[in-house]
């Protein structure tokens, strides 16, 4: 896995988000090829709306961000905006992926100092820790630990 911010610390400021959104109904279109020019487009968009990204991971059907975004704007604005430009990125450089979209939703999770390099490492270890178990589990176990309810009719797109 790259990684887009190494050597960073946790910020002692509010907004650390571990955002987790897969392709549109899971498809592996993440390809190994594409993911570090993936994580780098994305950490870009980040930076030019005023966030961090401290760590950009995942595998061919879904990605984990690791940022500390902004208190003057809300978190869905940079979805929107990450969402709709790698997208357009990717139909532009890759062709051959005409088909590509991402889910309608994304998972965000606040993330506190002592839980930081814990969820940084997560993140790093994608592609072992999906040998066990599929995105939905994952996302499953992730609001299950974090105590969020949900209908699993909605849950995937």
């Amino acid at each position: 896995m790259d990684k887009i911010a190494k050597n960073h610390s946790a910020p002692e400021g509010r907004g650390r988000r571990h955002v987790v959104f897969s392709t549109k109904r899971r498809a592996n279109l993440i390809a190994t090829d594409l993911q570090s020019r993936l994580y780098e487009y994305l950490g870009g968009i980040i930076r030019d709306e005023r966030g961090v990204a401290h760590e950009i991971g995942g595998v061919a059907d879904h990605v984990h961000l690791l940022i500390q975004w902004r208190t003057d704007e809300a978190l869905s604005t940079l979805m929107r905006r990450l969402k709709a430009n790698s997208s357009r990125w990717i139909h532009t450089e890759f062709p051959t992926l005409g088909t590509f979209a991402w889910q309608e939703g994304y998972a965000a999770f606040t993330i506190s100092p002592s839980q930081f390099k814990t969820v940084q490492t997560y993140i790093r270890n994608q592609v072992t820790h999906h040998r066990q178990r599929g995105f939905g589990e994952e996302l499953k176990a992730l609001l299950d630990a974090h105590g969020i309810e949900y209908d699993e009719r909605y849950l995937l797109d």
